[in-house]
């Protein structure tokens, strides 16, 4: 592969168009005008993509653990037996997430700087999430609990979230479908690697947050260290923001941009599926196991473990298989088919043997289905000059799911239960027919990628 000199160029690319390829021919209608022009295309080196591989992982390392094990075991200790309040909690901080996110990416394609437009965000998104660990560890009641995780994933997911811009201001189409990959096999793998973290230091609260979030965070401060942005002043003519462009932040044309639209949708749905298999899983395991909270996260690490292998399979072969075919739809409604194999079995799963060929299963399609889809996200963004932006209302697809997903969750498992016994399986069911759907949407929505 080429070295990877080349992408510090912060020159804008003055002859190719902002927007995707489109089928029928018609130009982006909803460009940026003169205010922003969109960095070259340039293909990258290894030593780029590994330390984007890196800083990626630090990111989700920092988001994830809190989300599946460590504000679990936070409010089990101070609120015993009210399992909903972990819903309520990460569901309020994401919907928070999800009303800013337009305003940041906004402003991040429009900021001027000499450290770029994507590093300051990522600098202080990094920032804010290590201060939240802090308040978490800290707070007395879980209602201090859940105001410090606000702040927590605005910051992790911010931080996240600029280095998807950059992917999607530097990486050429011919790269990202390897790349997506990649980064997605980070994301798999980091949560998994993170639990073992908390697990060995699961006697003190303090360190159970705060060890994990750092480690994310010096990983998240290399990328920009080693592999500068460069310059955005000549990228960005004028920071000049208007109420009219804030407000446009939040949407977009789906008749001028109807495969973006479509993409969106099936992303949509497939996400509300994910999270309904995923926001209890730190509970479903206790139950089906027989084991209490604090004796889950080895087994959540060992079965995460096992499902590591089957995550980079899935993300890596989705990923460069659909380079090289130059076919993107066919890998995820094949991650849609293997999530509900893995679902319905989880769902009727009670022995340690049944969960990890289920958790295995799932693992393997959210890669496969994450790392494709995202390289079509890149090839149908109405405007790469305005990343930032689309990028945000993309992740609105998986966030409003994650916000959504944890509060009509704790109603779900409420249906049929009997005693304290919650009803995993129609939760997990309920997911599978989701997630198959928005695989479906995708395949027959979207028109100009094949």
């Amino acid at each position: 592969m080429q070295d990877d000199r080349d992408i510090r160029v912060a020159g804008p690319s003055r002859t190719e168009p902002t927007g995707p390829a489109r089928g029928d021919g018609e130009e982006p209608a909803e460009t940026s005008g003169p205010e922003i022009e969109a960095p070259p295309l340039r293909k990258v080196g290894t030593g780029y993509i590994t330390w984007m591989m890196i800083a990626n992982f630090g990111a989700s390392l920092a988001l994830m653990v809190p989300l599946s094990y460590s504000l679990a075991l936070r409010i089990s200790d101070l609120a015993p037996g009210r399992e909903e309040l972990l819903g309520y909690v990460t569901g309020v901080a994401q919907f928070v997430y999800l009303v800013v996110s337009p305003l940041i990416g906004f402003w991040s394609d429009r900021t001027r700087s000499r450290l770029g437009r994507r590093t300051p965000f990522l600098v202080v998104g990094t920032v804010l999430g290590v201060v939240a660990l802090f308040g978490i560890a800290a707070a007395q009641t879980v209602f201090l609990v859940g105001l410090a995780w606000v702040v927590g994933m605005l910051g992790w997911s911010t931080a996240g979230q600029a280095i998807q811009n950059v992917q999607a201001d530097r990486v050429p189409e011919e790269q990202r479908g390897r790349i997506s990959a990649l980064t997605s096999v980070t994301s798999q793998i980091s949560p998994v690697i993170g639990i073992g973290i908390a697990y060995a230091v699961a006697s003190s609260t303090l360190l159970v947050f705060l060890v994990p979030g750092v480690v994310g965070a010096a990983l998240l401060l290399l990328f920009p260290l080693f592999k500068p942005e460069g310059d955005s002043r000549e990228l960005v003519h004028t920071s000049d923001v208007t109420l009219k462009g804030l407000i446009a932040s939040y949407g977009f044309n789906p008749r001028k941009y109807p495969d973006f639209g479509w993409n969106w949708l099936g992303r949509f749905v497939f996400f509300m599926g994910l999270y309904f298999n995923t926001t209890f899983g730190t509970f479903f395991y206790a139950q089906r196991l027989d084991l209490p909270i604090r004796e889950v996260a080895g087994v959540v690490a060992t079965i995460g473990t096992i499902g590591v292998l089957a995550a980079a399979v899935g993300a890596i072969g989705g990923g460069f298989l659909s380079d090289k075919l130059g076919r993107r739809k066919l890998f995820t409604v094949i991650g849609s088919v293997i999530f509900v194999a893995g679902a319905v079995t989880e769902a009727f799963a009670h022995s340690l043997p049944q969960l990890v060929v289920g958790a295995v299963l799932m693992q393997l399609a959210i890669a496969a289905f994450s790392a494709v889809d995202q390289a079509i996200v890149f090839a149908v963004l109405p405007d790469r000059a305005q990343a930032g932006r689309y990028l945000a209302v993309v992740a609105f697809a998986q966030k409003i799911p994650s916000a959504i997903a944890p509060l009509i969750a704790p109603l779900i498992i409420t249906i049929g239960a009997t005693g304290s016994d919650k009803n995993y399986t129609h939760l997990y069911l309920s997911g599978a027919v989701l997630a198959l759907v928005g695989g479906l949407i995708i395949k027959f929505g979207v028109k100009s990628v094949r």
